[in-house]
Formats: structure tokens, C-alpha cells, sequence
């Protein structure tokens, strides 16, 4: 039986490759911090984008980009502020804000799906 981190790590793994296919350049993944933690970062073109992933296996409770709530979207904001004064970025890098969503074998991707949150 699987644990819920080795789950997410495959289905982060697919975005991982979905994104790939599509030119991002991948810059780390799982970034933790005392913040909380960001699936993806990766860079698109000129922006630093922050990825959320989300699975389900159904939609019994609802499709995958639904869980990312607005405490959600507040922690990920808030791990990206971070990850730019870890990384030494200026705070006018263009980043963008995009979750994944796998239920089941289908993806739903959102770019740009919400702006910065205090």
C-alpha cells in the first residue's frame, strides 16, 4: 500500500513531464521552507512560476484544483516571497501562480490561476 507522499510524488513526477513538454524549465521541486512547502518551481519564459499539484483518484469529494483553497493559495504565496529572498531574486521577478489538477489519468492545468495572496 501506498502512502499519500509516494502518491503525490508520481503524480507530481506526470507534471513534472506535462510541463516539461511544454518548455518550462524545471528549478526544483517539493520546496520547503518555514512556510510551507510548493510542489513545483519552474520557469516559463520570463516568469517564475509556482506550481500546485493536486490528485484524486475521483471526484467523490470534489475535483483536485477545489483543494486549493484560499489558505492554500496564502501559504503558497507566501513560500514563493520566500523562495525569491532565498534565492537572492528581486521581488519585481515576474512570477506567476499555477495549480495542476490529475483526477484519475487526466490532467487539468491552470495557468496564472491566482495572484499573490497576504
Amino acid at each position: 500500500m501506498q502512502n499519500n507522499r509516494t502518491i503525490g510524488s508520481e503524480y507530481e513526477d506526470i507534471i513534472v513531464n506535462y510541463i516539461k513538454e511544454k518548455g518550462y524549465e524545471i528549478l526544483v521541486t517539493n520546496y520547503r521552507c518555514k512556510q510551507g512547502e510548493i510542489d513545483i518551481v519552474a520557469k516559463d519564459g520570463k516568469y517564475l512560476v509556482f506550481i500546485e499539484v493536486k490528485y484524486r483518484k475521483s471526484s467523490k469529494t470534489g475535483v483536485p484544483i477545489e483543494a486549493v483553497t484560499l489558505s492554500k493559495q496564502k501559504i503558497i504565496s507566501r513560500v514563493a516571497l520566500y523562495y525569491l529572498y532565498d534565492k537572492h531574486l528581486s521581488i519585481d521577478t515576474p512570477i506567476r501562480f499555477d495549480v495542476a489538477g490529475v483526477l484519475d489519468k487526466e490532467i487539468t492545468y491552470i495557468e496564472n490561476a491566482f495572484t499573490y495572496i497576504r
